[in-house]
């Protein structure tokens, strides 16, 4: 994900004599960005995937010239909608007027994909597709998805051309074996797995699509405290209109039959927030989320579970087991902190 010379080369090229403008950084031509982004995200669950939209569309460094609003799990117990896309969406296009911008949103599938065989394009397949295939791009097209697969899945078996066209960051998945205890309690399928497992089958076992995955394991660590979001939400109108979402979600699950308040912490898991990370936060000399650490394998057959079978054969993955938290907070709310002023 790297078109940049090398702080080799520079240093190289200066020393021999190839002179740089004596002008300032913000005189400078622009340079290009790292990549091109589409964002996909069920916005009207946990409200985290707000957060991390929020802080991309604040970087400067990548593009996106496409959101998604995806479906939740079936039988959600906080969501009875049938139009759970069209929801998501309506939540981006809430927050895209608190940040008073536009951008080309998009409804993907309403559920997921029932049997392999069983599915139909959605509204944001042809998006996809047409943006996995411009000729006229020189950035690097990164799929960002915090939730299920269902309209990658649905992009390639339409298209499977796009395979060597984009790159998935994925925020789901169960624990690797040998990189990674369990999470405590019963075991259980990862979240976003479940959204739709069969998709995440077709992307792992069937096509030809990089992976960049943080399994649960990694994105539990992007843990924030409630008095950073206090803090936060005094920050301006982005910031209160993001920590909202959270206060709302918090009390419709303590009004739910049967409850499903959650125990009493001091944290709260911004899950999706290495998105940003692996994406936008890179190093400017052969540009890459160095400061996060993650281990190469091949990618294994994903089985109905969520478990991982070793498949020696398998295209190279990255599997992420730590992700910058300093890093990736702390220019969240730099960002959110100047926002504000820059909107004026």
């Amino acid at each position: 994900m790297t078109h940049s010379i090398s702080r080799r080369t520079l240093l190289a090229a200066a020393a021999g004599g190839c002179a740089l403008a004596a002008t300032s950084w913000a005189a400078a031509p622009r340079r290009p960005g790292l990549a091109r982004v589409i964002v996909d995200n069920d916005f009207a669950g946990d409200p985290d995937g707000l957060f991390a939209l929020a802080h991309h569309l604040l970087c400067p460094s990548v593009e996106i010239p496409l959101i998604v609003g995806s479906h939740l799990p079936a039988n959600t117990p906080w969501s009875t909608s049938t139009q759970q896309a069209t929801d998501a969406a309506n939540e981006v296009h809430a927050l895209l007027r608190v940040m008073k911008t536009k951008r080309n949103v998009v409804a993907g599938a309403q559920q997921g994909i029932a049997t392999r065989d069983a599915w139909r394009p959605s509204d944001a397949t042809a998006a996809i597709i047409r943006e996995a295939l411009r000729d006229d791009a020189d950035t690097p097209l990164v799929y960002a998805a915090g939730a299920g697969l269902t309209d990658l899945a649905i992009a390639w078996l339409t298209e499977p051309k796009i395979g060597r066209r984009v790159k998935l960051v994925w925020i789901g998945g169960n624990e690797h074996a040998g990189l990674a205890y369990p999470q405590p309690g019963p075991p259980e399928p990862e979240f976003n797995f479940t959204i739709d497992p069969i998709a995440a089958q077709i992307v792992f076992n069937e096509s030809d699509i990089e992976i960049w995955q943080v399994p649960r394991d990694a994105y539990r660590q992007m843990l924030v405290t409630t008095a950073e979001l206090h803090d936060l939400a005094r920050m301006g109108a982005l910031a209160a209109h993001l920590v909202g979402r959270i206060d709302r979600l918090d009390a419709l699950l303590d009004t739910m039959p049967g409850g499903l308040r959650l125990p009493r912490t001091e944290t709260y898991v911004l899950g999706d927030s290495p998105l940003v990370t692996l994406t936008a936060l890179q190093s400017p000399f052969n540009p890459d989320p160095s400061s996060s650490r993650y281990a190469r394998q091949p990618t294994p057959r994903l089985n109905e579970r969520g478990d991982y079978e070793p498949r020696p054969d398998g295209r190279t993955m990255r599997i992420y087991t730590g992700i910058d938290a300093r890093l990736t907070f702390r220019d969240m709310a730099s960002k959110f902190r100047e926002y504000p002023r820059r909107s004026k």
